[in-house]
């Protein structure tokens, strides 16, 4: 068979198993409250069933240790299907709406609709949560879903396989797993889905995005971007060092919404600094290398990435390399270039340049240089600098005096802006998504005054006075 044939069946089976997908959604069984249900209790169960796999499996791929597996990926994972087992019924319910004096006495209500057959792309830094917390969504919203976890970490990618498989029939979920950039154009290509659910680069993004428009197919975008950490002159500096060294060097920097570069104020810089190089020892031990709690760069591709970012500045604390172990320890830089690729890319790695300044103005200038950043956060004790800052700069979201943490706040919606990304979720803001507003009026057969109806001469003032 040759390589064309093969490529052609490969199309031909994706186009076939997305079109019995259809079907099953079709059919009506995914909808009701009772089914819903159940699914999320089954993919709860099996997740906690497979609770071992999944350190293990988040091991082999990037090191993280069963806390961290825990806190960032299953914990968040399984609170996400707690908080929609416990609000699903009364998120279903249809709301009511306001009806216009024209209308009247109609009586409005809006109605979430299930999407159809969603995809949903994931990325290699959080495999789990990031495949799985919007299947959460996906099945409260009465959806099918195809699942492509990514290649990059391929534990656990066939662990997410065996776990959907064993629960859930393949016309309801799919997982398929593969090489993204072959697998996806063909599946975009021969079906149109209802809507994409891609978390990752802003270059792979803007790939999907063109994907999905020759279709019009809607999509949600988690993207990220160089997200700054500020420190005012007036921060607690104790507070900031830890909670800056715990959101850049979690998962070995590796996060989207990681402090991507710290600006400092002038006047307190060497002292935060010294606390942060304390810290960084304190959390990861002097040899980082051998940490519990310190993980690995994802292969040798981002490694070697990274490591070119080391020579664009001067390393002040840490930047100890190991290649055979994808290690790169915790590095502060200093002296940088804003045009060189460590302040124009997304580092998403354990790297932090620093930068001073000596006003907020000027503060807020470095910051628009790379425009919608994923997340931002902010040290200070004063409510006016908060207050500018939240004004004059457009973000994702973010903290006032932390970092990282507000993703993990279901009651608030998590996503991007411009660059950054489209739409957002987590909690009801994941159902949101994966269902659309059907508005509908019910108007009563007995009220049916000629006003509504030609002939209309004569009308215009009685038209003003009820269309306003």
């Amino acid at each position: 068979m040759t390589t064309e044939t093969v490529a052609e069946t490969k199309v031909m089976h994706y186009a076939w198993h997305l079109a019995t997908m259809r079907d099953y959604f079709e059919s009506g069984a995914t909808r009701s409250y009772a089914f819903r249900k159940e699914q999320l209790k089954k993919l709860k169960q099996a997740l906690l069933n497979h609770e071992q796999d999944i350190y293990d499996a988040l091991y082999a791929d990037l090191k993280k240790s069963k806390e961290e597996s825990y806190a960032s990926e299953l914990g968040l994972l399984l609170a996400e299907i707690n908080v929609t087992l416990r609000n699903l019924r009364r998120w279903m319910q249809p709301q009511s709406a306001g009806t216009d004096l024209v209308n009247l006495p109609s009586k409005s209500k809006i109605y979430r609709d299930p999407l159809g057959v969603v995809l949903i792309i994931s990325p290699w830094n959080y495999p789990l949560q990031l495949s799985l917390i919007p299947l959460v969504g996906a099945i409260a919203g009465g959806n099918c879903a195809v699942i492509k976890p990514s290649e990059l970490a391929p534990a656990t990618s066939t662990l997410i396989e065996k776990i959907i498989t064993e629960i859930f029939p393949r016309e309801y979920v799919e997982v398929v797993n593969g090489e993204g950039a072959v697998i996806i154009p063909e599946m975009m290509n021969t079906f149109r889905f209802d809507h994409v659910f891609y978390t990752g680069s802003i270059p792979v993004g803007k790939n999907i995005y063109q994907l999905a428009a020759k279709q019009l197919i809607p999509v949600t975008l988690e993207l990220g971007g160089k997200s700054p950490t500020i420190v005012e002159a007036d921060a607690d500096l104790n507070v900031a060092a830890k909670r800056i060294v715990l959101g850049k060097f979690l998962n070995a920097g590796q996060t989207c919404i990681a402090p991507d570069f710290l600006l400092v104020h002038g006047s307190i810089k060497d002292k935060l600094l010294e606390k942060i190089k304390i810290q960084i020892e304190k959390f990861y031990t002097a040899d980082a290398a051998s940490s519990y709690d310190y993980g690995k760069i994802i292969n040798e591709r981002r490694f070697d990435k990274l490591i070119s970012y080391l020579s664009q500045g001067k390393v002040i604390v840490g930047g100890q390399y190991n290649k055979s172990k994808l290690f790169i320890a915790p590095a502060i830089v200093e002296d940088v270039n804003m045009n060189d690729p460590l302040m124009t890319e997304e580092i998403f790695g354990p790297i932090l340049p620093v930068i001073s300044f000596y006003n907020t103005e000027e503060a807020i200038k470095i910051v628009k240089e790379n425009a919608n950043p994923l997340a931002l956060y902010l040290f200070t004790s004063s409510k006016k600098k908060e207050k500018e800052w939240i004004e004059n700069v457009s973000f994702g979201g973010g903290c006032i005096n932390n970092t990282d943490w507000h993703f993990t706040n279901h009651h608030l919606p998590f996503g991007g802006v411009g660059n950054s990304g489209i739409g957002a979720y987590h909690g009801k803001y994941t159902f949101d998504t994966f269902t659309r507003l059907k508005p509908v009026m019910k108007t009563p057969t007995w009220f049916n005054p000629a006003l509504k109806f030609p002939p209309f001469k004569g009308k215009l003032k009685l038209f003003k006075w009820v269309i306003r």
